[in-house]
């Protein structure tokens, strides 16, 4: 059983399990090539002059791998109710997870098909978002959404971040006290 699993790697998604990772959360990031970064350009990401969309994600998704994330390349396709946490279901397998972080940039047929509560989005071009609290809370305890399926803006820097958040929310949960990750530079 993973502690942390996370459908969608694109910045939101690729970024929660970098950091749940890097916590020393087993992690699983489920990856089914849709992001729509992948369709980008990016020249405003605060650090990077400029990155093809399917450049930051593969970056993104290369860097939570280095901290420990099991990444899969498949389609989730449904999320149960398990003894201790959920079962997804994906087109290949099932997977076990503690909490689950929904990153799925536009697409919202996996939130409602669960039942996860959703409302209107406000994002141009963005039908349905998931209803979460400032913290990234779903409807279902243990159900978490980070990214533009959230509601946050489409931008990846914002998503990104927002995926950060929501992941060190889980984190904080999962250890009973507030997680914080600070890097310091190494001495030269």
């Amino acid at each position: 059983m993973f502690e942390i699993a996370i459908i969608g790697s694109g910045p939101a998604g690729a970024s929660a399990a970098l950091f749940s990772a890097k916590a020393g959360k087993t992690t699983l990031l489920i990856d089914n090539d849709k992001s729509m970064t992948k369709r980008a350009w990016i020249e405003n990401y605060y650090g990077i002059g400029e990155i093809s969309g399917p450049d930051m994600v593969e970056m993104g998704k290369r860097q939570a791998e280095r901290f420990g994330t099991k990444m899969i390349q498949e389609k989730a396709t449904n999320i149960v109710k398990g003894e201790d946490g959920f079962i997804i279901e994906t087109d290949n397998g099932k997977y076990e997870a503690k909490h689950v972080i929904l990153a799925t940039g536009a697409l919202f047929d996996l939130a409602e098909h669960i039942g996860v509560k959703t409302k209107e989005a406000t994002e141009p071009r963005i039908k349905t978002i998931v209803d979460v609290d400032i913290k990234g809370k779903t409807s279902i305890d243990g159900i978490w959404a980070a990214g533009t399926i959230a509601g946050v803006s489409v931008h990846a820097i914002i998503t990104a971040g927002d995926g950060a958040k929501v992941a060190i929310n889980v984190i904080s949960e999962l250890n009973g006290e507030r997680y914080v990750d600070h890097d310091v530079l190494k001495a030269t």
